[in-house]
């Protein structure tokens, strides 16, 4: 499970004074768990992803893991930008001591970037970068995905395939999925929570999560 205590995460803002993006936070997020976060563009939804996934710290409270986390999916987080795509897999694999060939030959055919998988992410759109940190993310096996609206990107049919591996991979493991799209939420998650000036609410019900959420 991934455990927060009293998790608070603000930034300096020069002439502004602080900016909270989490205020006094308790939430436990359990294997199986589905739990979308919705959140306004500015909210501090990926920080809070950098946040579940170890990228950046807490100014208080802890968070504790007791399971394996990706990193954030739609971020190009550990993403090296003057190599290939195939050579960001290759060293993937190596950090995850998988096999090297086998996982580049399977983000390359998910990603689908057809000879852009071998010329320097520097040159990639942000939508093949989203597809290529997918490809990247669902070739590893973690205990629980971090994803950020990743999922939209790509064609229909591309979007279609996306869904249907990860409903498949989620059978058995945990998403933790922020979005500004409520039919974002509602397509891949069971609970909900809103994200707004610092304070996280969670609600039991998909719809009444999604309804406070529209109503803001």
């Amino acid at each position: 499970m991934i455990l927060l205590e009293d998790v608070s995460k603000f930034y300096e803002v020069r002439g502004r004074g602080k900016r909270w993006i989490l205020r006094d936070t308790t939430a436990v997020i359990r294997p199986g768990d589905r739990l979308g976060i919705l959140g306004r563009n500015g909210s501090g939804k990926s920080t809070l992803m950098r946040l579940l996934g170890g990228v950046e710290y807490p100014t208080r409270g802890r968070i504790e893991r007791r399971m394996s986390v990706s990193w954030p999916l739609a971020h190009g987080i550990g993403v090296h930008s003057s190599l290939s795509g195939a050579d960001n897999a290759r060293f993937v694999a190596r950090i995850y001591e998988k096999p090297v060939e086998e996982l580049v030959q399977a983000v390359d055919d998910f990603a689908e970037l057809g000879d852009y998988m071998y010329m320097p992410v520097s040159t990639y759109s942000a939508g093949m970068m989203s597809r290529l940190l997918l490809g990247l993310s669902l070739a590893m096996d973690f205990d629980c995905y971090l994803i950020d609206e990743a999922t939209s990107v790509g064609d229909q049919r591309f979007m279609e395939r996306t869904q249907h591996i990860l409903e498949t991979r989620l059978r058995s493991r945990a998403l933790v999925m922020v979005s500004h799209q409520p039919w974002h939420v509602r397509t891949f998650c069971e609970t909900a929570a809103i994200l707004h000036e610092g304070r996280l609410t969670f609600f039991e019900e998909l719809d009444e999560a999604i309804a406070t959420y529209e109503a803001l």
